[in-house]
């Protein structure tokens, strides 16, 4: 699959010291492994900008190993690890620890730093020290930085770096302890409900930010129509403005949740059928740039209550499947535009590279099977907590192998 052409072409590729080393239509060289592809689609390996990795501190969630199987069984290579840890990124000693680490994961971890100190809110993190120890990124996800004036000093730091700063873009005041999307679902189940305009609210502040300092933002996870239309003419005014959003808010709608389930409870919440449906032409319209994960696990203890569970789902193993079911079988976008989304665009924010199918480029790479069909069964996942919003629903887009710097990390 090449995306710089739009072209599908039937091509032997052969992989030397993780790298590509020829493209040609018949390869005739000894190899350790042959895998036979035939009927199948070889795509690059996905980048997931949006990954709660919970490693260090919370490891009864997930560890970075496990994080990296989950992520290998979906075809994701490339995964951006989110800072909210136990203790936070926001020192260098806790940044290089995960690096180091992360040299055994299999996949290709980067970790973004926080953008205040421990997440506190009123002051910067050393971004050029945690910049040169490795941090691809900066973030407070998980909460907003409500103090407009550091957002403002972060974006100018992180400008002077050349390193991107992502937004967990939500208005706390107007959220005030709302557990779900506001409307004719929350006030059936006699829940408190979050009006959207606590997502519309930070995004368009966000939006201003950038526009005032001349320096890009990305918004992490956007969910709304009207967040949409903040950020649709933010880009059309020239603002350095970026965004992603998840499987979840273009396949599942807020009634979903009338069943009490917790694993269907996320931040932001799932909305209604208008926002899906504006979720969807942002993605066809390029207003959003990247789909990701925001994966983000917890065990069945934590999420048995409804009220009372934390947010978050898993999503690293149903991202390419859900996207390809519900984006492309769906005939939204084509498969190019779809792996612009999953793997190059993301790649570009992140100012990483991607494998774009040119002999020297880092070869990982995803194969799998468009035609067949599989159910999501939690029992067959990888990762150590089971909380999918997907669980039994079936979908396209059967993993076969998974490719990382030229090692088989996966395969069935």
């Amino acid at each position: 699959m090449n995306c710089a052409d739009r072209s599908l072409n039937k091509q032997d590729i052969y992989i030397e010291d993780g790298i590509i080393k020829e493209i040609s239509f018949l390869i005739e060289r000894d190899a350790d492994d042959i895998i036979n592809a035939d009927g199948l689609l070889c795509g690059p390996g996905i980048v997931d900008m949006h990954v709660h990795m919970r490693d260090p501190g919370q490891t009864h969630k997930e560890d970075m190993y496990t994080m990296s199987a989950a992520a290998a069984a979906g075809g994701v290579t490339t995964v951006l690890a989110m800072p909210n840890t136990n203790p936070p990124v926001s020192s260098v000693e806790v940044l290089s620890d995960i690096l180091i680490r992360a040299k055994n994961a299999g996949i290709n971890i980067l970790q973004a730093a926080c953008v205040t100190e421990n997440m506190c809110g009123d002051k910067l993190s050393d971004f050029s020290a945690l910049k040169a120890a490795g941090a691809s990124a900066f973030s407070d996800d998980g909460r907003p930085v409500e103090n407009a004036r550091i957002m403002l000093q972060a974006l100018k730091a992180a400008a002077a770096l050349d390193v991107p700063v992502l937004s967990h873009a939500e208005d706390l005041n107007i959220v005030n302890g709302g557990i779900m999307n506001e409307g004719e679902i929350s006030r059936r189940l006699g829940v408190k409900g979050i009006d959207r305009a606590s997502e519309d609210a930070s995004t368009a502040r966000e939006a201003a930010l950038a526009a005032a300092s001349g320096c890009g933002i990305h918004i992490c996870h956007v969910s709304t129509r009207g967040s949409l239309a903040i950020i649709r003419d933010a880009k059309r005014r020239g603002v350095k403005i970026t965004c992603e959003t998840a499987p979840h808010y273009f396949t599942l709608t807020d009634d979903v949740l009338l069943s009490r389930d917790a694993d269907y409870r996320m931040n932001p919440p799932l909305r209604e059928r208008e926002d899906v449906e504006a979720v969807i032409r942002g993605i066809i319209d390029g207003t959003i740039d990247a789909l990701a994960t925001d994966h983000a696990p917890h065990t069945p203890q934590e999420k048995a209550d409804f009220e009372t569970a934390p947010n978050g789902i898993i999503g690293l193993e149903t991202l390419l499947p859900i996207s390809y079911t519900n984006l492309v079988r769906a005939g939204h976008i084509d498969i190019f535009k779809l792996f612009e989304l999953l793997t190059y665009n993301p790649a570009a924010i992140l100012r990483t590279a991607a494998n774009r199918f040119n002999e020297g480029d880092r070869a990982d790479f995803v194969i799998f099977d468009p035609h067949e069909q599989f159910k999501v069964d939690v029992n067959k996942l990888h990762g150590k907590s089971k909380n999918t919003a997907f669980k039994n629903m079936s979908f396209y887009g059967v993993i076969k192998v998974t490719i990382c710097g030229g090692n088989i990390i996966y395969q069935v």
